[in-house]
């Protein structure tokens, strides 16, 4: 009893530890903000010291997080008997990102969008209670199909705020919700915690239409004028930004030309959905995108979400890390060839089949074959790009592939500046990573992983990779709190012991 009680406080310090760093404080400065010395501090993140549920929630409210859930515990462990190998086929799941995005644009259209391919992840989830709560109607009409219409009007001040603080994508809503309301607010996104992420590159491309964004206490305040169409420039490479700015342009008549834009798959989702419900969309799939914006949108429409690379590229990592013959299907190759090719100078050994088309008729799909593999550090560091480059929710799995290359491997990952920390967590499993700094990692392989136990970081893809390490890792490891992957990973336990995996959900 005595282990179980020191093992939960020095879960708990160590998740303090992290979300302290996050947020920019020093320990003098944490200690100051909560009026107890330094060396308290220091001892509560070390596991040393007794915590009350008074201060969990005083730490909990300077911090941006619960705590007490960390007792009733509401979510769900992983028990992971590494060293298996995997064989047979696994199919690629249609995407989180791509969903989001979709659900986002179909507030615009006030027929009946039924979108099939919408995994029922955490994060779908917390759509459907923010959607709900300011009116929007939302069915599931089957296992991945779900079927929306919004009101006349946005309820915003009933807006869920426990849900939307969980999820990023909350801002992605702002595009459409604009052009019921003049003014409202969004309670401040969440998800993933690697540092900080400003909403600019959305506040910026907004204001071109018209549209002023202040970031308060209490959340995002949006208000309007009359909308118009413009001529912009993307502030930064972002995603969710440009999948915003298509959003918005796309009922404000005239045209709309946006520079810059990304053109990654969840991107052109949105593009191939807005032109299914009749908006003239050129430049898809192009750094300019050009909006013929509508006055209104009211279709009856389907619209078939596209595969996950991000998924294919687990299922990759966790067939090399378990050195064995793995059969992907359903994989999006047009966002994976440069991974791949990473790959193949990585030593990976592996075939394609001949490509066939996703149900949307426009991603271009093949089948890969892993096998056996004997890998090679590469000369050069591996580090994300915006699209065509290698994908940023890629990179955190080339670190447990890395783990098994012969050499030293340097991965950077330069858009989070706290990510790169948390795949130092493989060094419980007995990597050899170190932290150059917030940005840089050297792993030097191959190591022999051996089975520990883990708290998931507060962020889906090192969470993820955590537990693709554990599957090569000798031993029975213990992986904690896997909210964070459930929020971007539909029955992954199911689906990864139909290939020969050995995972168990306590």
């Amino acid at each position: 009893m005595k282990e179980n009680k020191l093992s939960l406080i020095q879960r708990i310090g160590a998740t303090i530890r992290s979300l302290r760093k996050e947020h920019g404080y020093t320990q003098k400065d944490f200690a100051e903000q909560l009026e107890t010395s330094q060396s308290v501090i220091a001892r509560i993140e070390q596991g040393r010291q007794n915590v009350s549920t008074n201060e969990l929630e005083r730490i909990g409210t300077l911090l941006n997080h619960s705590f007490i859930n960390l007792e009733p515990r509401t979510v769900d462990d992983f028990i992971v008997t590494g060293g298996q190998k995997l064989s047979g086929s696994i199919t690629t799941n249609t995407s989180k990102n791509g969903a989001m995005g979709l659900l986002c644009a179909s507030l615009l259209n006030k027929g009946v969008t039924t979108l099939h391919g919408i995994p029922r992840i955490e994060e779908v989830h917390r759509f459907v209670e923010i959607f709900r709560s300011i009116g929007i109607m939302v069915e599931w009409v089957g296992k991945n199909s779900i079927q929306l219409q919004p009101p006349k009007r946005f309820r915003m001040k009933s807006i869920a705020h426990e849900p939307a603080k969980k999820t990023r994508s909350i801002i992605m809503t702002i595009g459409a919700i604009i052009h019921s309301s003049r003014s409202f607010v969004l309670p401040s996104a969440g998800g993933c915690k690697m540092g900080e992420r400003t909403i600019a590159a959305h506040k910026y491309a907004l204001e071109n239409f018209g549209v002023k964004i202040e970031a308060k206490r209490d959340g995002y305040h949006i208000t309007r004028n009359k909308l118009r169409p413009a001529d912009m420039v993307m502030y930064e490479a972002s995603d969710t930004a440009t999948e915003n700015a298509i959003i918005a342009a796309s009922s404000i008549p005239g045209e709309t030309t946006i520079r810059f834009a990304q053109h990654n798959y969840m991107v052109r989702d949105v593009c191939y959905f807005l032109q299914k419900l009749g908006v003239k969309i050129d430049g898809v799939g192009t750094p300019t995108i050009v909006v013929h914006g509508v006055e209104s949108i009211d279709k009856d429409v389907e619209f078939y979400n596209s595969e996950d690379p991000i998924e294919s590229m687990m299922f990759i990592s966790a067939a090399l890390v378990t050195d064995s013959t793995l059969t992907i299907t359903r994989c999006p190759i047009d966002f994976l060839r440069l991974e791949l090719l990473k790959l193949d100078k990585m030593g990976m050994q592996y075939s394609l089949s001949d490509s066939y088309t996703s149900k949307n008729k426009r991603t271009e799909l093949v089948d890969i074959t892993v096998y056996p593999s004997q890998l090679r550090a590469l000369a050069n560091k591996i580090h994300s790009l915006p699209y065509p480059g290698l994908n940023i929710d890629n990179l955190p799995f080339f670190v447990p592939i890395a783990v098994r290359a012969k050499g030293t491997t340097l991965i950077h990952d330069w858009m989070w500046e706290n990510r790169a920390i948390y795949f130092t967590e493989l060094n419980r499993l007995e990597a050899q990573i170190t932290l150059a700094d917030p940005h840089r990692v050297f792993v030097t392989g191959p190591s022999k992983l051996r089975a520990t136990e883990i708290v998931c970081p507060p962020a889906l893809r090192p969470s993820a990779m955590i537990l693709v390490a554990m599957l090569g890792a000798e031993g029975t490891s213990h992986l904690r709190n896997v909210y964070a992957i459930k929020r971007g990973y539909e029955n992954i336990v199911e689906r990864l012991n139909s290939i020969g995996a050995k995972i168990q959900v306590q």
